[in-house]
């Protein structure tokens, strides 16, 4: 046969289209060349699939051979087309039968000695593959476990390309290849969820923490060196519903991405705190030639933590302001475009001034200097902050007191509130495509889109604000969503003028 066909995929962020591979072999000078916008990683296919084919007892005839990755326009990256380049070529020079290739998407590295490696990318590459109404996909050995993840599409795990050309239907003697082996997909024990118990003092932090993940809202804390800010954000998590499997599906995916290896899909939000040298890309997102997830993907359907927050440059922080009202990441490059799911809580850390030690008699920072330090948070970032806390130092009594066990609550109750709280939120907004109330419009809340409007006496506090010019507009609609959460916490069904009081509270605590 002169010409064949194989498949494989090609990944834009989480976004996978399959590729037509295309193997054509003729008369004239022999040689293999390789079209279809690949870059630099792809076009060196070219000597790897000849030397696996070799080594692999399965050598390609002495012709020439062109490799079409279609469609054309498409840019491809990667080595994960080895593969199916490798079969197609093999079912045109009539080794394999070509429609067991053609039926199949292949994915996978060839090594020199044609062991079949693992990769990255495989768990979103199998589910876009499914989507184009694919039965069966080829893979890694290594990668096994990970593709078997998605229901409905037959996995085929191969070791090696001759393995594969035997489950095409070729007629050749077995030949024994250890499987390439995969990183631990996960530590031997899993890290130990932190106690909100043992927070001493700082019982108005711990209730905003609550508050936050009741709603899904976005959290800055503000305060001296040991006050308790990271200590506060680390336990964020713990109080989290685990994710469903829409959501760890995603969350997996993103880490496939990422070159983590994956057996299970994971049960608990994501936690990313990246350090404040991190560059714009390795939070956003990028790369030269494939585009990466970065940590705002990373941190997807979990909580991102920015400690020391005014310490990141100006162009990163203002970078969140388009994935904190959007909920996705997009990342353009010239000749592609990727886009990631960027749902994600965010929790910012901060000093009152550049030496931390506002209020005492260790600060030398005049006012100057303390507005500088706090300013570099844009004001069009804050605005999209739901609380904004101050968090005090703790005293020698506080201390001395410790933990008291009747007024502190622990991560498992926390959780369960959490839990009641959000499932009220559902019944509430069910219909309206929302499910937390940091997700609800403002044109919802304010019951011009079907929702449920708050009378005047409630929202008087709040509109004053809003006519002196303390809210912004956007900030008057996230006071109403925190305001509604509180609600949902008490078990009240409609947030009243307390409620609307302390959410105001909330918001301007760090303006005040």
């Amino acid at each position: 046969m002169a010409v064949a066909r194989s498949r494989s995929v090609a990944l834009l962020g989480l976004r996978g289209e399959i590729v037509e591979i295309e193997a054509d072999l003729a008369a004239g000078v022999p040689g293999f060349m390789l079209i279809g916008l690949a870059d630099t990683a792809l076009a060196e296919a070219r000597e790897r699939v000849r030397s696996a084919c070799q080594n692999s007892g399965l050598d390609l005839p002495a012709k020439r051979i062109t490799i079409n990755l279609s469609p054309a326009a498409l840019p491809k990256h990667g080595s994960a087309f080895d593969l199916g380049i490798a079969l197609a070529a093999l079912a045109a020079a009539g080794v394999v039968p070509a429609a067991s290739v053609a039926r199949a998407v292949h994915l996978g590295e060839l090594g020199l000695d044609g062991r079949v490696r693992p990769g990255s990318g495989v768990l979103p590459a199998v589910l876009a593959a499914k989507r184009a109404g694919s039965a069966v996909v080829m893979v890694p050995e290594a990668n096994a476990h990970e593709a078997e993840l998605v229901d409905g599409i037959e996995v085929i795990p191969v070791a090696s390309l001759r393995a594969a050309a035997i489950r095409h239907g070729a007629e050749l003697e077995p030949d024994p290849f250890d499987p390439e082996p995969a990183r631990p997909a996960v530590p031997a024990a899993p890290p130990p969820v932190p106690e909100l118990g043992e927070v001493v003092g700082n019982r108005d932090a711990v209730d905003a923490l609550v508050i936050a993940a009741a709603g899904g809202h976005h959290l800055l804390l503000v305060g001296p060196p040991g006050a308790g800010k990271t200590m506060l954000a680390s336990r964020l998590p713990g109080i989290l519903p685990p994710l469903d499997v829409e959501a760890a599906i995603e969350v997996a995916s993103i880490r496939s991405l990422s070159g983590v290896p994956i057996e299970r899909l994971p049960q608990t939000v994501p936690f990313e705190a990246p350090h404040h040298t991190a560059s714009p890309a390795s939070i956003i997102g990028g790369g030269s030639m494939a585009i990466r997830p970065g940590a705002v993907a990373r941190a997807a359907h979990g909580v991102l933590f920015l400690d020391e927050c005014p310490e990141f440059s100006r162009v990163t922080l203002d970078a969140l302001r388009q994935p904190l009202e959007s909920g996705t990441i997009v990342v353009q490059r010239a000749n592609l475009v990727a886009s990631f799911p960027a749902d994600f809580q965010l929790v910012l850390a901060a000093n009152p001034c550049p030496c931390g030690f506002h209020g005492t008699d260790r600060c030398s920072c005049t006012p100057m200097m303390q507005r500088r330090y706090l300013g570099r948070l844009s004001g069009p970032l804050l605005d999209r902050i739901d609380i904004q806390l101050r968090v005090p130092r703790l005293t020698s009594a506080q201390l001395r007191l410790g933990r008291d066990p009747e007024r502190a609550i622990t991560t498992a109750a926390a959780r369960e509130r959490v839990a009641g709280a959000r499932q009220r939120a559902q019944t509430r907004l069910e219909g309206s495509g929302f499910r937390r109330n940091a997700e609800v419009p403002g044109p919802w809340l304010r019951g011009i889109s079907g929702g449920r409007r708050l009378p005047r006496r409630t929202t008087a506090v709040l509109d004053d604000a809003l006519e002196r010019g303390r809210l912004t507009m956007r900030g008057y609609d996230r006071v109403l969503r925190v305001a509604w959460t509180i609600a949902d916490l008490a078990e009240r069904p409609e947030p009243g003028p307390d409620e609307v009081g302390r959410a105001i509270g909330l918001r301007m605590a760090v303006a005040a």
